[in-house]
């Protein structure tokens, strides 16, 4: 038989045990209480209900008693038949007032002793009746009133003083029966009061032991709990977590202490792991110092090569344009024709020296950023590609946004674009191009289509790329260093660049530009292919 051990009690037990204590005790006052409050209702009901209605009655039934020996006395002297009336109410009033009491009275000793004084009352009164009253009413009737007047002069009031004293000794003992009902119902008020004492004592205390309860349990432990959390909290995370509270609380310690435990030893991989990685940071960092002066020294490189390159190779270009326009015709064919080699290289190598200046230029030497309206924009590259075009191109767009950039940037950007759509057409296909925006998110989604040979989707990734060319010079010329510079600008202007391999004909370039301040975020599209 094991041992009930109510240290070992949860929280919850032990309030429901206190709470159950104190119900008990509050039912077994109810219970007193209860038949209290029924003996108090009894009791009042028998001064106000019984004892004091039957001490009216007694007045009134000697008060009828009175009014019958008045009227008989009044019969007497006149004779006359008005004078009986008191004589016939009383009576009447007698037998009601003595019916009445009869009603009131209930078993017990002192309603007995009430009973036998009613009896005592009536035998009384028919005694009176018998002795007195009906004589000199007979007397009246049939001698008159003077043989009336003589019995009452002749006779004794001894009857109706015994009648009356009767009715006294019935009022005395319905007064004692009113006042030991109302000292019993005072009584049951004092054990009402006393029961409401005692219920309230039973409250507070279970307040009192309630409150402790708490504080000793909960509110200390919890409060100890707390400040163990917030040094661990602090950095402390070898604070051993405990609890002295209730089983439930060293529970939840136990839990946190565990939970501490899993922090610490998580927190030391992190701190191993950050460690590691402010390592591979700093090693990031400074191949990204190298790259980033890498990457400016040869910007600057390219720069000042292409600009130093510039006044030789002139030099070269225009003796070699001389030669060729001065001896023509003058030396051998093959000297003419080396001499046309050396301009047209001359020339291609011009044309190269200044595209990669100015792809140089990109980010370099800026205007600073503005809102720009790509409607104008376009309006103003195709003016400038109208002499490229011809009467046969057709280039499109509608609603265009306006964005936040370097005007000539995106100038040059829609020149490279549709100056590649105007120069890979079809040949015998008049050429359309087409350009469209849409909001995507944060962004525009710019999108420029022609209806041109294409790209092959093995070549998506070379496009980009600076001085590639997927066809010979004799075919389509150029440098190769158009689409690097549209790549540059878009990118410069924070946005990407890809090519769209889902089309069947012709060529598509999206490109996107970040969203004007204040323009309202839409919801983000379907990503499109990339």
């Amino acid at each position: 038989m094991s041992v009930l051990r109510v240290g070992t009690w949860t929280l919850r037990r032990r309030v429901l045990a206190l709470c159950v204590t104190v119900g008990l005790l509050l039912g077994a006052l109810g219970v007193v209480a209860a038949f209290t409050a029924a003996s108090s209702n009894r009791q009042l009901d028998d001064v106000v209900n019984r004892a004091s209605p039957m001490r009216a009655a007694g007045e009134r039934l000697n008060t009828a008693v009175v009014d019958q020996e008045t009227g008989v006395r009044g019969y007497a002297i006149t004779g006359r038949d008005q004078n009986l009336d008191p004589y016939r109410s009383g009576l009447a009033a007698e037998q009601a007032e003595m019916a009445q009491i009869e009603r009131l009275l209930r078993s017990g000793p002192l309603e007995d002793r009430i009973r036998a004084d009613l009896a005592e009352v009536a035998s009384r009164s028919r005694a009176w009746h018998t002795a007195v009253a009906e004589p000199i009413l007979d007397a009246v009737r049939t001698r008159g009133p003077e043989a009336g007047r003589a019995l009452v002069e002749a006779g004794s009031t001894t009857e109706f003083n015994a009648l009356r004293e009767a009715i006294t000794a019935m009022q005395t003992d319905i007064g004692v029966l009113r006042e030991r009902s109302a000292e019993a119902a005072k009584d049951a008020s004092k054990r009402m009061v006393a029961i409401q004492i005692a219920a309230a004592a039973i409250i507070v205390l279970a307040g009192a032991a309630l409150m402790l309860l708490l504080d000793r349990m909960v509110s200390r432990p919890v409060t100890e709990l707390a400040e163990q959390v917030r040094q661990v909290a602090k950095g402390d995370y070898d604070k051993h977590i405990e609890s002295t509270g209730s089983p439930e609380l060293s529970k939840l310690a136990d839990d946190v202490d565990g939970m501490r435990r899993q922090i610490a030893a998580e927190l030391a991989e992190v701190r191993e792991a950050r460690q590691q990685i402010e390592w591979v940071n700093d090693q990031l960092k400074q191949q990204a110092d190298e790259l980033t002066r890498s990457n400016r020294d040869l910007e600057q490189f390219a720069y000042v090569a292409s600009h130093d390159l510039q006044e030789p190779l002139r030099k070269v270009a225009s003796f070699c344009q001389l030669l060729q326009r001065r001896y023509a015709g003058q030396l051998d064919e093959r000297a003419d024709q080396y001499i046309g080699f050396a301009v047209d290289g001359a020339q291609r190598m011009q044309r190269l020296i200044n595209d990669l200046l100015a792809f140089s230029r990109i980010g370099r030497l800026t205007s600073g950023f503005s809102d720009v309206d790509l409607n104008r924009v376009l309006t103003e590259v195709t003016s400038q590609l109208e002499a490229r075009a011809g009467d046969d191109a057709r280039i499109e767009w509608a609603d265009l946004p306006t964005v936040e950039g370097e005007e000539p940037l995106l100038t040059t950007l829609f020149v490279n674009l549709i100056g590649n759509s105007l120069k890979f057409r079809r040949p015998e296909v008049p050429p359309v191009i087409t350009v469209s925006a849409r909001q995507d998110g944060e962004e525009w989604l710019l999108n420029v289509r022609d209806n041109g040979i294409g790209i092959e989707a093995e070549f998506a990734d070379k496009v980009f790329v600076i001085f590639q060319r997927l066809h010979g010079r004799d075919a389509y010329e150029g440098t190769g260093i158009g689409l690097a510079i549209v790549k540059k600008i878009v990118e410069y202007h924070g946005g990407r660049i890809w090519l769209d391999l889902d089309v069947t004909e012709g060529t598509s370039i999206w490109f996107t530009l970040p969203l004007l301040a204040g323009v309202p975020v839409q919801e983000k599209a379907k990503e499109v292919a990339s």
